[in-house]
């Protein structure tokens, strides 16, 4: 499973995609500590540490691949995370079953949370080897609920949520184009799975992984660290590169995501520094507690940006043109509206903004105290 490689430094990361998560790198990179700089090659794998091999999938998005993990368990496999839902996808896993599994099974799934590119092919798996999908309740419930729901409903919510916010109008005929964009890049999760927690402790080949929960990117994110090797495998929870996308949803209009990330951050300084942090993008590195910094401080600058852009009354939108000063399409605009009130949200929670719902139907915020 071994392949050879020599590193190259300086290897850069393509920017997020329209439909996961948002652009928003948080310099500086160079402190971050890099030992594999050079990918595997699609449908080959890298062991990265005893025992964990490395593999990426393509995705059809500006952010073109993701991270999944293969870890030897005794008799077989485990899986770490899917790739997205689509035929191409499901052919190089054929590849990797016929040729690079060595002759073992696939003897055990986990998906570390529901987003297409990670449960997007769970079902699937879990049917062609019989196994069980190992995932948090919440996110398995997530990634059933959206790949099974037919209906207009959730759409007429969502265009009415992003409404609003101040979407143009170009945005919300985008919107109603995109439909259940969940739908369609996943195989419909299993019916049954193994539920884990915070906590617990899941034995794979004798080693140890550690059951570490994190929220705000997603509901009960999964991420798993192993201390005899120190390994961690983060998902999306912990980026080298790039801020995981923290958004507010129409599904739940009056969340506060960023407030449970932020704790999450805390929470993770519980892993040992040392850890060889395996991200769902981008590249391994080692620098956990000096990347939670970095990912604290990105945030305290955009809290910074939006204070001062609610000197007087703003939507969602006019700060999403604030803290995303590149030209967006109407799809990314989707996240960064949801990104933008994540922050109004929180700051509003901590009694610094205030809102108020215009006679147009689009509600906006302002500092607490600014003048009229």
């Amino acid at each position: 499973m071994k392949r050879t490689h020599r590193p190259r430094p300086g290897d850069s990361i393509a920017a997020m995609p329209a439909a996961a998560l948002l652009p928003a790198e948080t310099p500086p990179f160079a402190e971050l500590v890099y030992p594999l700089a050079t990918p595997p090659d699609s449908g080959t794998t890298v062991e990265v540490a005893p025992g964990v091999h490395w593999l990426r999938m393509p995705l059809p998005f500006r952010l073109d691949h993701i991270n999944l993990w293969l870890l030897e368990d005794g008799p077989g496999w485990t899986i770490v995370d899917t790739g997205l839902g689509t035929e191409k996808t499901k052919q190089i896993w054929r590849g990797l079953f016929a040729d690079r599994l060595g002759g073992k099974p696939v003897t055990r799934l986990i998906c570390t949370h529901f987003h297409p590119d990670h449960m997007g092919l769970a079902g699937w798996i879990a049917a062609e080897w019989k196994v069980q999908l190992w995932a948090t309740r919440m996110e398995w419930l997530w990634g059933r609920m959206l790949s099974l729901d037919d209906s207009d409903h959730a759409i007429e919510v969502g265009i009415a949520f992003y409404a609003r916010a101040g979407m143009d109008a170009t945005g919300l005929d985008a919107l109603r184009q995109r439909g259940n964009a969940y739908r369609k890049g996943t195989v419909p999760p299993p019916s049954h799975m193994r539920a884990i927690g915070a906590g617990e402790i899941i034995q794979i080949s004798g080693r140890g992984w550690h059951v570490h929960i994190g929220s705000g990117h997603s509901p009960e994110h999964a991420c798993l660290y192993a201390p005899d090797i120190d390994v961690l495998i983060a998902g999306d929870q912990v980026l080298p590169r790039i801020s995981p996308n923290v958004s507010v949803w129409g599904s739940e209009p009056e969340d506060d995501p960023l407030a449970r990330f932020l704790a999450t951050i805390e929470r993770l300084r519980a892993i040992p520094a040392s850890a060889l942090v395996l991200p769902s993008h981008g590249l391994p590195f080692r620098g956990l507690h000096l990347r939670l910094d970095q990912l604290a401080r990105h945030h305290g600058i955009h809290f910074d940006q939006v204070m001062a852009a609610c000197t007087d009354w703003r939507s969602a939108q006019d700060v999403a043109r604030v803290l995303f000063t590149r030209e967006l399409d109407a799809h990314q605009m989707i996240f960064a509206i949801g990104e933008s009130l994540a922050h109004l949200h929180n700051l509003e929670r901590r009694g610094q903004l205030d809102r108020r719902l215009g006679e147009d139907g689009v509600i906006r915020f302002r500092a607490l105290g600014a003048s009229t």
